[in-house]
């Protein structure tokens, strides 16, 4: 029960990896903000299963991307809440297309999502959890900023500007009672990657050593091991979490 008494924030937990990151902190006793933009029927539902679980948690609608909507969301969910003790930035998109054709607006949404939408939550916890000095948070990267994949230019960016924010942000805030760190997934078996077809499963699954997709689990014992005391002279640190793909 690691994080008993603890408030935790995950943002895009309606479903996927993120709902795993939410259920794996309800059953260590957190209570759990269940981030999500418009999937609210998921929402209730990965409420539903952080109690049944052992936790508890509240919903929270925002789009990471609107900063006026994270900091409000934020600012009443600390202050009912006493403070948050854990930011899991999760919320991510991808819009892949070759870079010659693809359209400039689509690597504005996934920037927008992925890197400033780390910024916009970041930047509205920091300030309660310097003023307690202490708070944990830990952003979702990717193995897309560590190996090359074809149409991936604006995810691969975004992910790796995820890395560098973490490293920065942590030598910023050490020493005070904050750390920040990073988990970097490759191919797991939900969200993103479960929805590849077929043939491009079997070529993702080839290329990794161990010989399998990972699961969500296999991130979330990671996500929970940096967020927790355990790892208290960790900092800075970008965890690959990928069966071996990225050596």
């Amino acid at each position: 029960m690691r994080f008993a008494d603890r408030t935790v924030v995950v943002t895009g937990a309606s479903r996927g990896l993120g709902r795993h990151l939410a259920i794996a902190f309800a059953r260590e006793g957190a209570f759990v903000g269940i981030g999500y933009r418009v999937r609210g029927e998921d929402a209730e539902s990965t409420l539903a299963l952080c109690r049944e679980a052992g936790g508890d948690g509240a919903l929270l609608a925002f789009d990471v991307a609107d900063r006026a909507a994270v900091n409000d969301a934020l600012a009443r969910f600390g202050e009912n809440r006493g403070g948050i003790d854990v930011l899991v930035n999760n919320a991510g998109i991808n819009r892949d297309d070759f870079f010659a054709i693809g359209a400039p607006t689509d690597w504005d949404t996934v920037v927008d999502v992925n890197l400033t939408g780390t910024y916009n939550c970041s930047r509205a916890v920091v300030g309660g959890m310097l003023a307690r000095r202490r708070g944990s948070i830990v952003n979702v990267a990717s193995v897309a900023a560590l190996r090359s994949s074809i149409g991936q230019t604006a995810y691969a960016s975004s992910k790796a500007g995820v890395i560098g924010f973490s490293r920065a942000l942590a030598r910023e805030l050490a020493g005070k009672g904050v750390r920040v760190n990073a988990v970097v997934p490759g191919f797991i078996d939900s969200g993103m990657a479960a929805r590849l077809d077929w043939s491009r499963k079997k070529q993702a699954t080839d290329a990794i050593p161990i010989g399998r997709f990972g699961t969500p689990e296999d991130v979330a014992a990671a996500v929970l091991f940096l967020a927790s005391d355990d790892a208290r002279y960790v900092l800075g640190h970008a965890l690959v979490v990928d069966g071996g793909l990225s050596l």
